[in-house]
């Protein structure tokens, strides 16, 4: 049995999340166009006859602006710590450059097999792939280096099979059936999180998160917060819509993790600060 664990870095924005998601197979992680959708490190999991690949995936490389941006590099820099290689996760459509090249720097650094998936391939030209792989591959001794559309699922498949490839011996560290070690409350805090991300303007996705407050029965109660009064009105909308079509997108992906109907109960609340309270950190496990 190979087994082990695999963490996923970059810098934000490169499509870490969507690509473990081709990975393990089913959506273990929330995405959006939106730099920093990734606050805390989830293990997503893809689990064979003879081996099992946990993938972490990690917010993307930061410099910290306040309390949960210092706690979300914390995360990146204590998750780097006895993984059995890493998966680094390059923008093919952006310029490789400082930002990539200090990630590098930093997982190089660790002593463990580096591979490299320069992701976001699809409709590019050959030449254009051809010529961000040689630039990519100046960025460190690798392992090796896989162009992948993490978005069609184009060279995922190789990818997956070459980190498993890599992998020590080992036990199962999942149960065979389980794709994340998410708790159920965060995985639909995140569901609702990402609806309101993908439906909001500029102003409110940095401020904005998701908390579960009950679920009982049929119902599910979830509270979203945002920083000012301003983004609470926008998050509610003129009379409700907003709010309401969050809770529409939302319930779907809800009710496949739950197995059942419910009944999606949202509330808006402005909590000012918040990103910078320690105690409400603490509560968001962030």
């Amino acid at each position: 049995m190979r087994s082990g664990f695999v963490a996923v870095a970059g810098r934000p924005n490169v499509g870490k999340s969507t690509l473990v998601n081709a990975l393990t197979g089913t959506k273990v992680a929330i995405v959006s166009d939106k730099p920093h959708t990734t606050r805390r490190r989830i293990s997503g999991v893809h689990t064979t006859a003879d081996a099992q690949l946990v993938l972490t995936d990690l917010p993307g490389w930061q410099r910290p602006i306040d309390p949960l941006t210092e706690r979300m590099q914390g995360t990146v820099d204590a998750s780097l710590e006895g993984v059995d290689l890493v998966l680094l996760v390059l923008d093919c459509r952006a310029h490789i450059g400082a930002g990539d090249r200090f990630v590098a720097r930093r997982v190089f650094a660790l002593g463990v097999p580096v591979v490299i998936a320069l992701n976001k391939i699809d409709r590019l030209k050959h030449g254009h792939v051809a010529t961000q792989m040689k630039t990519a591959a100046t960025l460190g001794d690798f392992h090796a280096l896989h162009p992948v559309s993490a978005r069609t699922g184009d060279g995922v498949d190789e990818l997956r099979a070459d980190l498993i490839s890599l992998l020590p011996e080992g036990p199962l560290y999942f149960p065979p059936d389980q794709a994340t070690d998410l708790s159920v409350e965060v995985q639909i805090a995140e569901l609702v999180r990402e609806q309101a991300l993908r439906l909001t303007k500029e102003e409110v996705p940095h401020a904005l998160t998701a908390e579960v407050k009950e679920i009982e029965a049929g119902r599910v109660e979830v509270t979203l917060y945002t920083e000012t009064e301003s983004q609470k009105q926008i998050l509610i909308g003129k009379r409700g819509a907003m709010v309401r079509e969050i809770g529409t997108h939302a319930r779907p992906g809800i009710e496949e993790l739950l197995g059942r109907s419910v009944f999606l109960e949202l509330k808006v609340k402005a909590a000012p600060k918040w990103r910078r309270n320690a105690t409400m950190l603490e509560r968001l496990g962030l």
